[in-house]
């Protein structure tokens, strides 16, 4: 089973993980990545993400095509837009395979490539009053 989004609504790892187990997977590999307060030694107040129409299809080939090239059983990705609270999830994968090898190489494969190639962008305001957009051109 392979599922990939993008969506507003909050992440759930725990959520994510129990619809890749299986019987057959000795091995569950997952990354989490949560807003955090602070970005190059300043304090982050809010963070909200905007994304392009094409998020969706591009998450969704990007998760397609890794999974493609490992033994993996089952792989579920999600990344949020909109504006996310302090602590919340932002983006999540997990894969599951037979062995740890496949799954962490396609887990960790997945969290590159969406950092690299999803048109997603960052935008934080800091405590200091001033802000920035991340990953825009």
């Amino acid at each position: 089973m392979i599922t990939a989004l993008v969506t507003d609504q909050p992440i759930s790892i725990q959520r994510l993980s129990e619809s890749v187990k299986t019987e057959q997977a000795g091995a569950v590999a997952s990354f989490c990545g949560d807003v955090r307060n602070n970005d190059a030694d300043k304090v982050v107040a809010s963070l909200t993400y905007e994304i392009h129409p094409s998020a969706q299809k591009t998450i969704e080939e990007i998760t397609q095509r890794i999974a493609a090239k490992h033994d993996v059983l089952g792989v579920a990705v999600a990344h949020r837009y909109g504006p996310i609270p302090i602590g919340e999830t932002a983006f999540a994968v997990v894969v599951s395979a037979v062995h740890r090898g496949p799954a962490f190489a396609a887990c960790e494969q997945i969290v590159t490539v969406v950092k690299a190639e999803l048109p997603i962008w960052k935008f934080q305001t800091f405590a200091d009053g001033t802000s920035e957009w991340v990953n825009s051109a």
